[in-house]
């Protein structure tokens, strides 16, 4: 019974530590996004982490894929919205607006 719960006890230690480095992963990948679509690269690191943790990976892909000139906020704001995922459009907006606001960092 002991071995059982030794090896099981690692398996849960190396779930999270997967989820951890994913997480990174994409909180590297939407800030980078981010600032190729003009947003300024201190607002995008506080976006980025928002938007990993609310978003799935396939929601991230499809904001990736996003095609056309951006010069700003408001280009990549009417971009998302024409994704027609509300999700992924409410948590864009509130991580602007509270990132750029300052309210969270």
């Amino acid at each position: 019974m002991r071995g059982v719960m030794q090896k099981l006890g690692l398996l849960l230690a190396g779930v999270l530590a997967l989820s951890g480095c994913v997480e990174t992963v994409k909180q590297v990948s939407v800030k980078s996004a981010l600032v190729d679509n003009g947003i300024s690269a201190p607002v995008a690191d506080c976006m980025a982490r928002q938007m990993a943790k609310k978003l799935t990976i396939a929601q991230l892909q499809h904001l990736q894929a996003l095609g056309g000139t951006k010069r700003g906020w408001t280009d990549y704001v009417a971009a998302v919205r024409r994704v027609n995922d509300p999700q992924a459009l409410e948590v864009l907006v509130s991580s602007l607006a509270l990132c750029k606001s300052g309210m969270i960092r």
